[in-house]
């Protein structure tokens, strides 16, 4: 691996947003990283189940021309792990606060693997139709707890918002295992936070030590992308040259 000089094209960066978040809460990374020319793209991710939500973004990839750093938060960390495999393009993985998931393991496994998230407490699930009949159930975060469990460090305001646009994700999602690691053959850079409600640190920590990742720590809530924009960006940028060439 080289480091990227300024004459060489970088990579596109495709970001993926986790449960209780939609795209715009990378709107900060995407800022910073456009400063600095490169490409982004920011899915929707379904939310609805952990195999159709990788391959869904795995489609999104396939439209990508040239290298690819993929990031994912919280539970999209688990989706990048699977929409990457097998696609060479990908020349990075960023877990932003995420789950780096071995096969067979569950979001919910490993978030419940060690002491420290409140996260159910502060959910209220709901029944949706599912398209080939009856219903799933989804889950949201109560909006009157979203700010101190999702967004500690985000401005009341801004947290306000982002309670009334979350968006729901599956249960059956959460409680889904994975079937495909990336992480095992494509280099892996990991953020840690040590504010986190959701995914207790200790648990991001093992994750990303069992998964060889070069880490960095942040005493940031979960909502790190909104918090602390410049430095999940620095993140994504060192992972880009670090591994161009």
């Amino acid at each position: 691996m080289t480091d990227m000089t300024d004459t060489e094209p970088k990579p596109t960066v495709v970001l993926v947003h986790g449960a209780f978040a939609d795209a715009s809460s990378w709107n900060g990374v995407i800022k910073n990283l456009k400063r600095q020319g490169y490409p982004v793209i920011a899915p929707a991710n379904p939310l609805r189940g952990l195999g159709s939500d990788a391959d869904y973004v795995a489609g999104v990839l396939k439209t990508v021309e040239g290298p690819i750093v993929l990031a994912g938060h919280s539970y999209g960390g688990s989706v990048i792990s699977g929409a990457a495999a097998g696609n060479p393009n990908v020349k990075a993985l960023v877990y932003v606060a995420a789950f780096i998931p071995d096969k067979g393991e569950s979001a919910l496994e490993l978030s419940g693997r060690f002491p420290g998230s409140t996260l159910g407490g502060a959910t209220v699930p709901a029944e949706y139709p599912l398209p080939g009949g009856g219903s799933g159930v989804e889950l949201t975060i109560q909006q009157d707890k979203f700010h101190q469990q999702f967004a500690a460090d985000v401005t009341r305001q801004t947290a306000e918002l982002m309670a009334v646009t979350q968006r729901p994700v599956a249960v059956a999602a959460l409680e889904e295992g994975a079937t495909s690691t990336a992480w095992r053959t494509i280099p892996s850079y990991a953020l840690i936070t040590t504010g986190d409600k959701n995914i207790p640190a200790e648990a991001l920590r093992f994750m990303a030590q069992r998964a060889g990742a070069k880490s960095v720590e942040s005493d940031a809530s979960h909502a790190v992308t909104v918090s602390r924009p410049e430095q999940v960006a620095d993140l994504i940028t060192t992972a880009a040259r670090l591994t161009a060439g």
